[in-house]
Parts: C-alpha cells; sequence; structure tokens
C-alpha cells in the first residue's frame, strides 16, 4: 500500500485542528451541493424562463466551467494572501450568487449568478492544503477523506434540497444563500492559516486561455445535435477549441508560475488520479443529471413524468449511502490503498449507470441504480484526494489537489453538454439509454486507469519538483 507523502513532523499552533477540519468540510460539502440542486431544477427552468433544454443546461455548465478555471487561480491566491481568505471570498460569492439567482426572473441574470457561484469550487483544494497544514502526517489521510466524502455527501443533498422545494428554483437559492452565510461565519471563527504566505504571481493569460477552449469546446459539444456536427459553426468551434488548447498549452509550458503545472498533470505518480477524477465526475454528472432529467420525462418518452420531490426521493439513497460512508472513510483508508479504493467506486458507479441502460421500466429500477451511485461514489471521492497527492513531494500537495480538482469538473462540465448534444439527436427513452451507456464507459475506464496506475504506483513515487 502506498503511503501517503507528508513531512516527517509538523507542529501547529492549533491544539485541537478538528473543529476547523469539520467546519470546511460542511463548507465542502455546500460547493457541492450548489451544483447538483440545479440538476432536478433544470425542466422547471425549461418550462418558467421559457428555454430550451440546451440553453438551460448552460446554468449547470457555465457553473462548473467558472470552477475548473477558478480552482487553480484561488489556489494560487491562497498561496500568496492565505487560503482562509480565499475560502471566505469564495463563500462571499456563493452567498451574493445565490441571492442573484433567488431574485433572478430571466435565464440571463440567472446564468450571471451562476457564475458567482462556480467560484466555490476552488474551496475544495484550498481547504485540502489547510487541512494539509494542520493535521499531523498520522490523521492527513483521514482528514482528506473526510473532505472528499462529505463533497459527494453534499452532491446527494443538493438532490434532495430541490425535490423538498417542490421544484422552485427561488426557493432552492434562498436556502443556499442562507446556508452558505452560515458555513463563512463558521469557518471564519474556526479556521486559521498555518502556513505563512508565499510570493507569487497570478496566471491571468492562463486562465482565461484555459476558459476561452473549455467554452468554445463545451458550446461545440452541446449544440452538435441542434445545428449539424459538420455544420460551419460547429466545426470553427471545435477547431478554434483546439488552437486555444494549444496556446494555453505553450504558454502553461514556458511561464514561471503557471496557472496549471503540466508536469503534474502527465506525472505517472498522478496521471492515473488525473483521468480517473476526470472521467468519474463525467460519471457522476453523466449519470445523475441523466436519471433526473429521465424521470421527470413525460410517459411517452419512456420516463415517469416524476416532480422534482420525487427525483428527490429517487435520489435519497445515494445520498443516504455517501454519507453513511463518509463516517468510514478515513477506517477504510487505512487499510486500502487509495487507488483500489477509487478503483472500486468508479466500477460501482458504472455499474449503477449500466443497470439503468438494460432496467429502466420501474422507480424500484431507479433506487436500485441510486443505491449503487451512493455506493460508488461514496467510495470513490473519498480517496481521489489522497490518491492525488500521495505520491507528491510535500510543498507541491496543494498544486496536486489542485489539478485533480481542475480536472474533476472539467470532466462534470463536458457531462452537461454531451447530454444536451445526445438528447437532441436521440429524443426520447433510446436516448435516455446513450446517456447512461455514456456515463457507464466513463466509470469502466476510471476503473482501470485507477487500479493500473495503482499497481504501477505500488512503491512511493516522487511527484515532480518545482520550477
Amino acid at each position: 500500500m502506498a503511503t501517503l507523502v507528508a513531512p516527517a513532523s509538523r507542529e501547529t499552533s492549533i491544539r485541537n485542528p478538528w473543529p476547523a477540519v469539520i467546519s470546511l468540510a460542511f463548507a465542502a460539502s455546500i460547493a457541492a451541493l450548489q451544483n447538483t440542486a440545479v440538476v432536478p431544477l433544470l425542466p422547471v427552468l425549461q418550462r418558467e424562463l421559457n428555454a430550451s433544454l440546451a440553453a438551460v443546461t448552460w446554468t449547470l455548465t457555465l457553473s462548473l466551467l467558472v470552477g475548473a478555471v477558478s480552482t487553480p487561480l484561488l489556489s494560487r491566491f491562497g498561496d500568496m494572501y492565505g487560503r482562509r481568505r480565499m475560502i471566505l471570498g469564495a463563500l462571499g460569492l456563493l452567498v451574493i450568487g445565490s441571492v442573484m439567482a433567488a431574485l433572478a426572473t430571466s435565464l440571463t441574470w440567472l446564468i450571471v449568478a451562476r457564475v458567482l457561484q462556480g467560484f466555490v469550487t476552488a474551496l475544495v483544494p484550498l481547504s485540502i492544503g489547510v487541512v494539509r497544514d494542520l493535521l499531523p502526517r498520522n490523521q492527513l489521510a483521514t482528514g482528506i477523506g473526510v473532505l472528499s466524502a462529505t463533497m459527494g455527501f453534499g452532491s446527494g443533498g443538493g438532490m434532495i434540497l430541490a425535490g423538498l422545494a417542490s421544484g422552485d428554483f427561488h426557493l432552492v437559492f434562498w436556502i443556499t444563500g442562507g446556508v452558505s452565510l452560515v458555513a463563512a461565519i463558521v469557518v471564519a471563527f474556526l479556521v486559521r492559516d498555518v502556513a505563512p504566505p508565499l510570493r507569487g504571481r497570478p496566471d491571468l493569460l492562463g486562465a482565461a486561455l484555459l476558459a476561452a477552449w473549455l467554452v468554445a469546446l463545451l458550446l461545440a459539444v452541446s449544440e452538435g445535435g441542434s445545428w449539424g456536427w459538420t455544420s460551419p459553426g460547429v466545426l470553427g468551434l471545435f477547431g478554434a477549441a483546439v488552437v486555444l488548447a494549444g496556446v494555453w498549452v505553450l504558454v502553461e509550458r514556458r511561464v514561471a508560475e503557471p496557472l496549471v503545472d503540466m508536469a503534474m498533470l502527465v506525472h505517472r505518480g498522478t496521471v492515473g488520479a488525473t483521468v480517473s477524477s476526470a472521467l468519474l465526475g463525467f460519471s457522476f454528472f453523466t449519470l445523475m443529471t441523466g436519471m433526473s432529467s429521465f424521470a421527470q420525462a413525460p410517459e411517452q418518452a419512456g420516463g415517469f413524468a416524476a416532480t422534482t420531490l420525487e427525483v428527490g426521493f429517487y435520489l435519497l439513497p445515494s445520498t443516504l449511502f455517501m454519507l453513511v460512508i463518509s463516517l468510514f472513510a478515513g477506517r477504510i483508508m487505512r487499510r486500502l490503498p487509495a487507488s483500489s479504493m477509487v478503483a472500486a467506486g468508479a466500477a460501482v458507479t458504472a455499474l449503477a449507470a449500466f443497470w439503468l441502460v438494460i432496467a429502466n421500466e420501474t422507480s424500484a429500477h431507479l433506487y436500485v441504480a441510486s443505491s449503487l451511485m451512493g455506493v460508488g461514489l461514496g467510495i470513490g471521492y473519498a480517496a481521489l484526494g489522497t490518491m492525488a497527492v500521495e505520491h507528491v513531494a510535500p510543498e507541491r500537495t496543494a498544486v496536486a489537489a489542485g489539478v485533480n480538482a481542475l480536472v474533476r469538473i472539467v470532466g462534470g462540465s463536458v457531462s452537461g453538454a454531451a447530454i444536451a448534444a445526445i438528447l437532441a439527436a436521440l429524443p426520447g427513452a433510446g436516448g435516455y439509454q446513450w446517456v447512461f451507456g455514456a456515463a457507464a464507459g466513463a466509470g469502466v475506464v476510471a476503473a482501470l486507469f485507477a487500479a493500473g496506475y495503482g499497481y504501477l504506483n505500488r512503491a512511493a513515487v516522487t511527484g515532480p519538483s518545482a520550477h
């Protein structure tokens, strides 16, 4: 079993760091909740805001996209100006965005609000950096596991919240804003920065290029079904995405302090976690969004014509399993390698999706899939953070965590565009089978990467050093 690379000793000025860790875990769960709460609301937004499914999907996709860009950027700002300050800033933007979304009367206004909310995604790697500074070596894996597992629990909780609000998106965002404010107050009182600030320069050009090529790619994927995959617009967007991504890579390789460390992205000690995280993020959001949309689809389209409350009940087993597993995540990781847990979690998530490919006629089938998804994500998400940093030198832990969070978010953001493209090309029950099949395929490949690189890295591997 690979061991987490950490300093031989670590002294902190905090006698009991666990209240701070728990408060960060609570905030991390809200960061996940604010995204998944939107998923069952997409049909509601489509109806109330008089917009197409592809258009309202951007309320989820753009928030994830902002999270992908802001994660490494705010992580760098955290190193320079203090992680606690950045965490509070991200929570503050979440509160403001939630209030704006609660008051929104148009899709444009709602998308602007969701952009502000997306910045809170950076809270996860920032929190991992704080936890690494606070906890002694023998408790570090448990602390990271608690953060990762509660993130999975928050993802399920968002679906339940939307259901309990009976599809009232204004109420959902008012609740999100209130809970986020409470989290910000708790973090302000309990969390302190231990590590001294570092000098540095944010890679703003890298952030702009990353956002540009991701927007071009996601727009091409989401509109391919309606515009035509060979249309000039779609081909032009794909071409722009390739060119911009190439320029971004060149910039990141040459800038002194890159937004994304390319060496960390492809190093043998981290690439398994990188690919697994991206694919598991895609599988999770595709499966969860697909289940919600399928359950709410009319019966003539093969769905159940379910309300958002009923969707919440369908997904309740996943939330409960994630909660239970999160309580034992640290104990499990002391017995099993993180890569084995990620592989097992991805495989079970793939099984949940494959189940819906072959069995989707009754409510019982959805409950089975929801239960399997909760088990898979509870196990896999709890270990992703540890798998990302266990073969990295101590001073590169925050960078590795940021890269891993980024690729997981990118995987999730692609899912919304992919679902819109599949359902535009294949409306009805057949389209949903392809959606679930895509989620299953991504889960299988994620499991293979995690298991394969876990085997290759069974002896400790030191990650790339700083520039």
